[in-house]
Parts: structure tokens; sequence; C-alpha cells
């Protein structure tokens, strides 16, 4: 079995530009431009306890402010397995991570991020 628990140093930048985007569109209420920016995060940093853990933070942020019942109540058990599910490398790869996808579901990897993850891996 593999534990995950750092990012790649050259995977950082890519996970910093998408929440970097995401606040942008949120500053300016862009809501589905920013949740788009935070699902690209997720697929980035899904396999790494940390950043896996925090961008299930943000959806839950998120889900309060955009005044989803739904998304903050999805994003509880999220956040509590969500990080322990990275750190032993049993993630649903692709997965966009929020409440409007199951949790275990994997999903297709978008191509840049795909290229994206096999260049830097």
């Amino acid at each position: 079995m593999k534990l995950n628990t750092i990012m790649p140093a050259r995977l950082q930048p890519y996970f910093e530009q998408e929440l970097r985007a995401y606040r942008a569109a949120l500053e300016k209420n862009q809501f589905s431009i920013a949740w788009r920016h935070l699902e690209r995060a997720h697929i980035i940093g899904q396999a790494y306890p940390w950043e896996h853990s925090y961008v299930h933070w943000k959806m839950l942020f998120f889900g309060t402010r955009i005044k989803s019942t739904k998304e903050v109540i999805g994003q509880i058990p999220r956040l509590l397995v969500g990080g322990v599910k990275s750190f032993v490398g049993k993630i649903p790869v692709g997965n966009t991570g929020g409440a409007n996808v199951p949790s275990l579901r994997p999903m297709e990897i978008p191509q840049d991020i795909q290229q994206i993850i096999s260049r830097v891996k």
C-alpha cells in the first residue's frame, strides 16, 4: 500500500493556481466559475491528505456562501474521511468532490489536468 503524504512540489503550482482562480471568481460573485476551479483543485489535490481536506473545507465554505444546505451537509463526511482516504491511496480518481456527485464515484479526469499530473509524476 502506498501512503501519500506530501504533494509533489512540481504539482503544487497548478493546485494553487486553481485556488487563486476560485478566490478571484468568488470575489466577483461568479459562483459557477468559482465552483469549477474548486472542482479542478479537488481533482489535482485529492491524492494528498492536506490538499484534499483543504478543498473540502473550501467547498463547505462555498456551500455556506451560496446558502446550499445540500452542499454543506454533503461536505461534512467528505471533510471527515477525505484526507484519510488520500493518505492510504483509496480515492475515487477524478471525482470532483462536490455534493452533486457520489463521493466514491471515479470520474474522467479532464485532459489538461491529466497531462499536468502525468508530466509532474
